[in-house]
């Protein structure tokens, strides 16, 4: 489940900086007005980056947590 999880992670950041370069790039040809919209996807592929990010962080501590409690136990 790390691998995946690992992977989902590096997926968003990638679908974030390839989305804000072919808008970018769009913006710039076709113009701002057409395009500008299409930022929000970048903003969204970014946020899942950082929630994702923030989740795996915080299942670590919990499971470091989990193993200190157990060894505690005995």
């Amino acid at each position: 489940m790390n691998f995946y999880n690992k992977v989902m992670l590096y997926f968003w950041l990638a679908a974030a900086i390839l989305i804000f370069i072919i808008t970018s790039y769009m913006s710039y040809s076709e113009g701002i007005k057409k395009w500008g919209f299409y930022y929000i996807f970048v903003a969204s592929a970014l946020l899942m980056f950082l929630v994702k990010r923030w989740m795996m962080k915080r299942m670590a501590k919990h499971l470091n947590y989990l193993e200190e409690q157990k060894k505690n136990k005995k």
